[in-house]
């Protein structure tokens, strides 16, 4: 993870936000300033204001006394971007096929070719990728530029989740089978089932996450 010396704040932020969507600083893991300015070869202040910037992307969790944290999504949390991105997904859904044509139909086959080869080869972080532009498309193509900004204030966090749900046992073919759906209302021009297949996909995503944080948790109380 190391940078060249060069690196500014914006470089920073951009290791450390891949290293955090990667899993390669797992969630709950507490960011200890020094450490990554060494690994990153930087001084303490850009890494700093690194952190400020993922804590206001909702991705860092900055706790009064004791520093900087991984989030670690709680069921709540769960439960509020999911029910934020079901409306916001199903509306972006519908306004990308009243105002788009053949450009996103051809764009959107293509991301799933490329999920199903993700998805044959086990490789969960490029089906997160994939996930995560097929869900862009709709907000870029819904002509909004009040939807676009306010999904992507939520970006990493939709992110995060998405690799998160991706590898719960039985999810993934499932997803896709759910992108199929929402393909195939945009190739019908059907606004209206464009909208209903997206709000059904994010919704059944989201039940997925929660059930497998409920069942975590059951766990985890049993063996403490």
């Amino acid at each position: 993870m190391a940078l060249a010396r060069t690196t500014l704040n914006r470089e920073a932020y951009k290791a450390l936000r891949q290293a955090i969507l990667s899993r390669k600083i797992p969630p709950g893991q507490k960011l200890v300033v020094r450490v990554l300015a060494e690994e990153l070869g930087l001084s303490p202040t850009p890494v700093k204001e690194a952190l400020s910037a993922l804590e206001r992307e909702g991705l860092v969790v900055a706790v009064p006394h004791r520093g900087y944290f991984v989030l670690e999504p709680s069921l709540e949390d769960v439960r509020e971007i999911y029910g934020l991105r079901e409306v916001l997904e199903g509306l972006a859904a519908r306004l990308a096929v009243e105002h788009s044509g053949k450009a996103l139909q051809k764009k959107l086959e293509k991301l799933l070719c490329k999920q199903r080869e993700a998805a044959e080869r086990g490789d969960i972080e490029a089906y997160g990728d994939l996930d995560l532009e097929f869900h862009r498309s709709f907000w870029e193509a819904s002509g909004s530029r009040r939807l676009l900004a306010t999904a992507e204030t939520i970006d990493g966090q939709i992110r995060m989740l998405i690799n998160s749900s991706a590898a719960i046992p039985g999810r993934l073919p499932r997803s896709r089978a759910e992108h199929e759906a929402i393909l195939q209302a945009v190739q019908e021009k059907n606004p209206e089932a464009a909208e209903a297949a997206m709000r059904t996909h994010v919704r059944n995503a989201g039940r997925a996450l929660e059930g497998f944080l409920l069942s975590r948790d059951l766990q985890s109380a049993k063996n403490g």
